[in-house]
């Protein structure tokens, strides 16, 4: 489902998935579908021509509604909350791309459900409907028949999870190589690693010790190691992280080691590899800095992470 101002890619990543999952098109049946038929801008301005119009699309068995930036401020047409309802009537999956939950939850499609959407608006979308239950940090999630992802290019992960639960996991592998993703990335990875969610810190010793420790997080960083890095006492260490990074040195260093953790647990590594090579040297340890930062276990990572889906 497309619509004047959605974010193209929103639509132009997904339907690149199923095609490249089946160029031969024996499974999937593309159609690009907006309220009235035609033409339709996207945000960017590029052009989608000869939509079909909701009324003639027909019986779906998959609809996935696209983003667009006005949605997360209630300026919701009508016309799209009509059409995305009757097509959603009868469609064994509903699914959404960035804020096109906004869309979703405005026909109450999400009440009782787990959902999620670009990490911007995620606050909104729970304060906006209260009966939607918002994972802000999550790449997409599954709750029956419901499939919302987050930010935009998510969209092509969420995609790829359906290929995989059609296809199969190999096929859904296959593609994303030939998109060149980085990583095929399962629905329960955070929208962000501490790399990313962490601002740049203005200190430039403190950047320097940050970057290093990135690079080399199983290294034999302590507080005190690291404040004789950075040519600083360790009390001045922790004024520094407190200030640039809202944390101490000890948690910053654990949530650095925790995402290579889970990177190392998603190649398929055993639990005493990963606890060696992300720095935590045990499985005891290791065990006790996921119940910290992730509420969950290492092994309960590994079982509900381990494929691009998440139900």
């Amino acid at each position: 489902m497309v619509f004047d101002g959605m974010t193209m890619l929103d639509a132009s990543g997904p339907a690149e998935v199923f095609n490249l999952a089946d160029p031969a098109r024996e499974f999937y049946d593309l159609a690009f579908v907006s309220p009235r038929g035609g033409r339709v801008i996207s945000s960017s301005g590029m052009e989608l021509g000869q939509t079909l119009a909701a009324a003639d699309a027909g019986p779906v068995d998959t609809l996935l509604v696209a983003g667009g930036a006005r949605l997360p401020e209630g300026r919701i047409n009508q016309e799209l909350l009509s059409s995305v309802d009757s097509l959603a009537t009868g469609a064994q999956r509903v699914a959404s791309v960035c804020t096109g939950a906004f869309v979703l939850a405005e026909l109450g499609h999400l009440d009782g459900r787990r959902a999620t959407t670009h990490w911007r608006h995620a606050h909104t979308l729970a304060t906006r409907y209260p009966r939607v239950k918002v994972e802000p940090d999550v790449i997409h999630v599954r709750d029956g028949r419901y499939l919302t992802s987050a930010g935009i290019s998510a969209g092509i992960d969420l995609a790829l999870s359906l290929v995989e639960e059609d296809l199969g996991v190999e096929i859904a592998r296959e593609t994303a190589r030939e998109l060149v993703m980085f990583m095929h990335r399962p629905g329960g990875q955070t929208q962000f690693s501490t790399a990313l969610s962490t601002p740049p810190a203005q200190n430039g010793p403190l950047r320097t010790l940050m970057d290093s420790v990135l690079a080399d997080p199983v290294g034999a960083h302590t507080a005190s190691s690291m404040a004789a890095s950075a040519g600083v006492s360790v009390r001045h260490l922790n004024r520094m992280f407190r200030a640039e990074a809202a944390t101490t040195p000890a948690r910053w260093l654990e949530r650095v080691r925790v995402d290579a953790a889970r990177a190392l647990i998603l190649e398929g590594r055993s639990m005493t590899q990963v606890a060696q090579l992300s720095g935590f040297g045990s499985d005891e340890t290791l065990r006790r800095a996921f119940a910290r930062q992730l509420d969950t276990t290492p092994t309960s990572f590994r079982d509900r992470f381990s494929t691009t889906r998440r139900d």
